[in-house]
């Protein structure tokens, strides 16, 4: 991995390890569509001027059935999923559950691309940085709202196929543009419901947990996760769900003085040896072997081969996909 790619991949870990705590806060005064509406619409408003500034709209707008599509798959459906399923769920259940995405990815990506091939390395990282998770938080279910898990699990579902979305769709088309126009179809798509079920009163605690989803976990983080994709690839972009659990709570012992358990003692050296297995480049075939199709490598984006395309705004080099019929239908 890239030194770039390093430092897209710790920042993700630390900036979507905090909302499932917030989430738990927010959802005390607001109603899950509320709550995803004031999500999106001040993200949507503080990206809006610089996509403006850089002539990012145009090209999004232009793809607009696949980016309603990515909206509806990453944000629209999981977030108000995710938010009804904290109402019940404690955020460490939520932030294990969210774990399971790359799994799901791993089952997932090898059908839909057909060049992608899950060696035995990248599956024991991706089987033991989940371990690690379960260790840290727990893997006692137990009492928890079925209900509630199945959001989740639709939730991942959503987490796992958006990259995909992306790296198939989306890539040659500005990041900045995607995610405004994304944000804002998000907010308009819930304000009928948003804006007439407003609470009465709002605590301290809740505009400011919303003010950190909003600014700094949605503006600022899909600005960072689109480029952490084209970085690294989508697979390996998705084991940053690994980290997120275990920074919830990293910071609650730091910051709030709570216990490092055993748990934790013994789930962050598998996360960070799950991970280095799932997300390191696939070892060198040997002379005369047959060459076969292989997972992302770290400059080769989610799928190998010669094909790239260029980013005509930005002159960026992004991966091609082969299989797809050239840059008019991605």
């Amino acid at each position: 991995m890239t030194k770039r790619g390093v430092g897209l991949f710790a920042v993700m870990c630390v900036v979507w390890g905090i909302p499932y705590l917030l989430i738990r806060i927010a959802v005390r005064d607001l109603s899950p569509p509320t709550l995803v509406f004031f999500r999106t619409a001040p993200a949507a408003l503080l990206l809006l001027p610089l996509a403006v500034r850089q002539r990012s709209l145009r090209a999004a707008l232009a793809r607009w059935r696949w980016v309603v599509v990515y909206t509806a798959v990453e944000l629209g459906v999981p977030w108000l999923l995710l938010s009804r399923a904290e109402q019940h769920l404690a955020s460490s259940t939520s932030g294990l559950l969210v774990a399971g995405t790359p799994l799901v990815a791993a089952g997932v990506y090898p059908i839909v691309t057909r060049s992608d091939r899950l060696d035995w390395r990248r599956l024991l990282g991706l089987v033991v940085g989940f371990c690690g998770v379960g260790a840290v938080v727990g893997f006692d279910l137990r009492g928890a709202d079925l209900v509630s898990v199945a959001e989740v699990g639709i939730t991942v579902v959503g987490y796992a196929t958006g990259p995909l979305i992306i790296s198939r769709k989306l890539s040659e088309l500005p990041g900045l543009g995607v995610i405004t126009v994304s944000l804002a179809l998000g907010a308009l798509g819930y304000a009928p419901v948003a804006l007439t079920h407003l609470p009465r009163h709002l605590s301290a605690e809740v505009v400011l947990s919303v003010a950190v989803l909003a600014v700094v976990c949605t503006a600022v983080a899909f600005v960072l996760f689109f480029g952490l994709i084209k970085e690294i690839g989508p697979s390996r972009s998705l084991v940053i769900t690994y980290f997120n659990p275990l920074v919830a709570v990293l910071l609650g012992c730091t910051v709030l003085g709570e216990p490092f358990g055993a748990g934790i003692a013994v789930g962050l050296p598998l996360i960070l040896f799950g991970s280095v297995l799932a997300t390191g480049r696939p070892p060198a075939p040997t002379p005369g072997a047959a060459s076969e199709p292989l997972l992302p490598g770290p400059t080769d984006g989610d799928h190998p081969g010669p094909e790239r395309l260029v980013d005509r705004d930005h002159g960026l080099v992004v991966p091609g996909v082969p299989g797809d019929d050239g840059p008019g239908l991605r």
